[in-house]
C-alpha cells in the first residue's frame, strides 16, 4: 500500500515515515509542492497525507492536482484546525482532516477508515512476489519457484519485516525492534545474524552472493534492488 507524505517539518516527517513504514506502508516522502508534483506525475498512490502549509505553496494546491487526475484519497495534516480551514479542505475533495499535534494511533485509525471507504485495506494483500520468491501471507507459506520453503516462526517473521519494507535499508536495530522470538529465547544482535544467514541459506541461489536480502555495508540490509 503506497502512501505519499508531504510535510516540510523534517522532524515530524521522519517520525511519521518511520512509523508508517513499520505499519507496512510503502512511503514516499516529499517536503514541498514541487517535489510532490513530480511524485504524483510519475506514480500512483493509495492515499496522500498533505500538510497544508508548505514552503512553496499549500496542500490545497496539491489536492487540486491530485483530484484532476485521480480519486486518490487525501487527508490533510495541519496546525490550523479552525472551521474555515476544515471546510475549505473538505470542499476541495479531501477525505479527512487531522490537526497537529496528533497521536499516531489516531492517524492510523483515520487512514484505515478512509481506505475502507475506498474498499482498500493495506493489510489485505496476501501474495508477495519478488523474482522467484512468493509469500502467501494468508496461509503463511513461502515458495521459491514451485517448491515450498519451510521457515521457522522467527525466520518467517523476519522475512515479513523485509517484505513490508521492500527496497528500504533496515539497520540491525530496526530489524531487532520489529521481531520477537516466539519460542521464548532472547533475540540479540548475534541471533539476528544467525537468522539472516538461515533465511539466505533457504532462499538464495547462492547464499555467498545474496540477491534477495542484500547487505548494505555500514548501514544494514534490504530486500530488493
Amino acid at each position: 500500500m503506497k502512501l505519499l507524505v508531504v510535510e516540510d517539518d523534517t522532524i515530524i516527517a521522519s517520525g511519521l515515515t518511520y512509523s508508517l513504514e513499520n505499519e507496512g506502508f510503502d512511503v514516499t516522502y516529499c517536503e514541498n509542492v514541487r517535489q510532490a508534483t513530480q511524485a504524483i506525475s510519475k506514480e500512483s498512490f493509495d492515499l496522500c497525507l498533505l500538510d497544508v502549509s508548505l514552503p512553496d505553496g499549500t496542500g490545497y494546491e496539491l489536492c487540486r492536482k491530485i483530484r484532476q487526475g485521480s480519486d486518490t484519497p487525501v487527508i490533510f495534516l495541519t496546525a490550523h484546525a479552525d472551521e474555515a480551514n476544515v471546510v475549505m479542505g473538505l470542499d476541495m475533495g479531501a477525505d479527512d482532516y487531522i490537526a497537529k499535534p496528533f497521536r499516531l494511533r489516531e492517524l492510523l485509525s483515520r487512514i484505515q477508515s478512509v481506505l475502507r471507504r475506498y474498499n482498500k485495506d493495506h493489510k489485505s494483500a496476501s501474495l508477495f512476489t519478488y523474482k522467484d520468491l512468493r509469500v502467501n501471507t494468508k496461509d503463511a507459506k513461502v515458495y521459491k519457484g514451485e517448491s515450498e520453503i519451510l521457515l521457522t516462526a522467527l525466520e518467517y517473521r523476519l522475512l515479513l519485516v523485509f517484505i513490508n519494507h521492500q527496497g528500504h535499508v533496515l539497520s540491525r536495530d530496526q530489524l531487532l525492534d520489529n521481531i520477537w522470538d516466539v519460542a521464548g529465547d532472547f533475540v540479540n544482535d548475534n541471533t539476528l545474524t544467525v537468522y539472516i544467514k538461515r533465511i539466505r541459506d533457504k532462499l538464495e541461489d547462492n547464499p555467498q552472493d545474496p540477491q534477495l536480502i542484500k547487505t548494505i555495508r555500514g548501514l544494514g540490509y534490504k530486500l530488493g534492488d
